[in-house]
């Protein structure tokens, strides 16, 4: 039995084993290096390996690396969380996790007992969006509308979420951005009158739609609108920023560069750049204040929650992000890089969109542009290109089933917020090589039914 085997599930056979990385590069047990195009699974925000982050790493290790919360404070995770409160909520307080889902369930949990400690315990429902993913756990998959993601454990999970997403490319109501009202954000409300707002704890949604439909941005006002509607109906609006939080969009969080202000915001990625299992929830003021007075009971948590070494290394992550400048460096990479993503999607007829904000972008493929047909589901056209992509040492990410029934096929462009104006030039080359190959093997294959949705203008990627 192979050492892969031993994995549970078990890696790809095929996959190189990673020996070694510095910035985007990572070196393989062949001595190929690798370009990484999308941060890992968008995580790495800082690249492969850190000085800083090692060296507060063996610092924070020789003298605590683990102190149970129950048993003890930590000087680092109350640092960690005076730094989060500071910058991104200001008055509020923070709740330490592992991961992503867990700090989602967290917030679930969180949004329901502060409406428990208002003495409304009925409102308990969380709405969110048709394409969204939010987690691989039980409560995250069943606030997340991506089909594929839930279908093993569907049978155990709600209905899917009704909200549609702000899909500009596949405009839902067959609207143009410029003149389209948002009804994308009025949906919200159109359900909440439906179910009754009383019944609703909360709102989550990611500022711009990541792995569940590759660097979805939404229209100027999309934002505006969502917050309105919370504020008149009382919810409490969950900004889910596991992937832009800290950097990746080109500002502090997703909140902060569509200019609105969440109760409750989820942070993960960024937060660890890859480094450390660890992910937080950021409380606003109102509501943290609200769980105080109102005595809620916030007796849950998780093992290694504010551990000090994870502490001490996310500490380092956010001392190497300010340092760097590295929230504006992904503003205006993120610029040049959808402009020569546009580029690609001008000579390459299988892509159909350019999408995304800062150093998050997406290309969209479809078997035809006028139409916007998508490629049928069994063609796999994503991992295809992700494939081609890897046989010229070049990291993307896959997004597939957006669409429903298995349809929709996107990447995802991403590395991390350090990459150099000549590490996108080579990722931009390698990708328009694996595009000519993928175009050309996919020439042949019969195209799926025409989606009826109005042939409206591309819409450029967000700056």
């Amino acid at each position: 039995m192979t050492g892969s085997a031993l994995l549970f599930p078990p890696a790809a056979a095929n996959l190189p084993t990673a020996v070694s990385g510095n910035g985007i590069r990572i070196v393989d047990d062949r001595g190929r290096e690798w370009l990484d195009g999308c941060s890992g699974a968008i995580a790495c925000n800082l690249g492969h390996g850190s000085r800083r982050v090692r060296e507060a790493m063996i610092d924070q290790a020789d003298r605590i690396a683990f102190a149970y919360r129950t048993q003890f404070r930590n000087a680092p995770a109350e640092a960690l969380a005076h730094r989060l409160v500071d910058r991104l909520a200001p008055g509020g307080a923070v709740m330490f996790c592992n991961s992503g889902s867990e700090a989602v369930e967290a917030t679930i949990r969180l949004a329901r007992s502060y409406w428990a400690a208002q003495g409304r315990p009925a409102r308990r429902r969380i709405l969110s969006r048709l394409i969204s993913y939010h987690g691989s756990t039980q409560g995250a998959l069943a606030v997340s509308g991506h089909v594929d993601r839930r279908r093993p454990v569907a049978a155990d999970l709600p209905d899917l979420p009704a909200i549609p997403a702000p899909y500009c490319y596949r405009c839902p109501f067959g609207r143009s951005p410029d003149d389209c009202g948002t009804p994308c954000a009025t949906a919200l409300e159109d359900q909440l009158r439906r179910i009754g707002p009383e019944h609703v704890a909360a709102f989550i949604a990611e500022p711009v739609i990541g792995a569940a439909g590759a660097a979805i941005a939404p229209p100027a006002d999309y934002w505006h609108r969502i917050r309105g509607i919370c504020d008149r109906h009382g919810l409490l609006l969950i900004a889910d920023e596991v992937m832009t939080g800290l950097g990746r969009v080109g500002a502090d969080s997703g909140s902060a560069a569509y200019g609105f202000a969440p109760d409750l915001m989820v942070l993960g990625k960024g937060l660890n750049a890859g480094f450390t299992p660890m992910s937080a929830v950021v409380v606003s003021a109102r509501v943290a204040d609200g769980l105080r007075q109102g005595g809620a009971d916030l007796g849950f948590g998780h093992t290694h929650a504010a551990n000090p070494l994870s502490a001490a290394i996310c500490l380092a992550v956010l001392d190497e992000l300010d340092d760097g400048g590295l929230a504006e460096r992904a503003r205006r990479l993120g610029g040049r890089l959808a402009a020569g993503l546009e580029s690609l999607a001008n000579r390459h007829a299988i892509v159909g969109d350019v999408r995304g904000a800062g150093l998050l972008r997406g290309l969209e493929l479809v078997a035809d542009t006028a139409s916007r047909q998508p490629f049928p589901a069994e063609v796999r056209l994503a991992d295809r290109l992700v494939a081609a992509a890897a046989r010229r040492h070049l990291l993307i990410y896959p997004s597939r089933g957006f669409l429903g029934a298995g349809e929709g096929d996107a990447v995802i462009i991403a590395p991390p917020l350090a990459v150099h104006e000549a590490d996108l030039d080579a990722i931009l080359g390698r990708l328009d090589g694996a595009l000519s190959e993928v175009a050309a093997s996919a020439g042949a294959t019969e195209p799926a039914a025409t989606v009826d949705t109005p042939p409206i203008p591309r819409v450029a990627a967000t700056a």
